[in-house]
């Protein structure tokens, strides 16, 4: 899967986690931007405008929750992407999630193969579109 140029950003107050995402991202052509919790991200988000974010739903400081619903809310931002990430595949998360915005919601530890789905699934639709 070929997604030479994307930008894509993984938040997470994992190493694990985000140096997995990196190297499957970077694999694939992704620029990859790192971030270890919500207010880290929110600066560099500001910065770099990514095409597809992925946000841990358990950090320290500011949730994934709270981060998803201040990226949505950011007329800048808003069109773009954010996939949950969470270790639990609960319906009661994947409602919340919905409910601050969030366009997908994955669970760790995630697959290469779904990593990758989920950006090309959704950076197709953040590609020029002004909302």
């Amino acid at each position: 899967m070929d997604l030479t140029g994307l930008k894509v950003m993984v938040i997470d107050d994992s190493n694990t986690i985000r140096r997995s995402a990196e190297i499957f991202l970077t694999q694939s052509g992704c620029q990859v931007l790192l971030a270890e919790d919500g207010f880290d991200a929110l600066a560099k988000i500001a910065d770099h405008h990514p095409d597809v974010i992925f946000v841990d739903i358990m950090m320290p400081r500011l949730d994934g929750y709270q981060t998803c619903a201040l990226i949505k809310k950011n007329p800048q931002l808003a069109a773009t992407p954010v996939i949950m990430l969470s270790s639990k595949d609960g319906l009661f998360d994947r409602a919340r999630g919905r409910m601050v915005g969030s366009d997908e919601y994955l669970t760790k530890p995630f697959t290469k193969d779904s990593l990758l789905k989920a950006v090309a699934t959704h950076a197709g639709r953040s590609s020029g579109q002004d909302h």
